[in-house]
């Protein structure tokens, strides 16, 4: 329109030069995400049973097979982050997941303790927070460095 300003984005494909941040934060970003969701995985084994009980306190269903489900989602976005390959599927499947557990498990809004609802909101908070680095995820891509970018083979004639 009139008046309007037009901000060039860069393209995660190199076609305009990035900065040294511009080209290493979506990794590290990436990487940083991975290591939270991958310590999240080693929790589901190594605290199975404990989990279970927890999932069954909040009146989830069939705990230990929301467990697996959780697991396995996590491992593929987990993969899909730490290599850049399929970045956007695997940041959608884990901001769906996290979101449903977010609001499931750290319902802070029904907890009368001061203290308990505040450790609520915490991690409902941070979890959010988290969700928001994905949504940057689905909306940008992995960044230079990540196998969604990698170049094209190169053709034999």
């Amino acid at each position: 329109g009139v008046g309007s300003v037009t901000i060039p984005l860069t393209e995660s494909r190199g076609r305009e030069a990035m900065s040294f941040s511009e080209t290493i934060s979506p990794l590290l970003g990436r990487l940083a995400l991975s290591w939270f969701y991958g310590a999240g995985a080693y929790n589901i084994v190594d605290n199975f049973t404990q989990l279970s009980h927890q999932l069954a306190a909040k009146h989830v269903p069939m705990p230990p097979l929301v467990l697996v489900v959780a697991f396995v989602l996590i491992v593929m976005g987990v993969y899909s982050l730490l290599v850049g390959y399929h970045t956007r599927h695997g940041a959608v499947l884990l901001f769906g997941m996290t979101i449903v557990a977010t609001v499931v498990l750290h319902d802070y809004w029904h907890i009368t303790d001061a203290a308990a609802r505040r450790a609520e909101f915490e991690i409902f908070s941070r979890d959010v927070a988290i969700c928001g680095g994905l949504l940057l995820l689905i909306g940008m891509g992995c960044g230079r460095f990540g196998w969604d970018n990698r170049p094209p083979p190169k053709k034999v004639r």
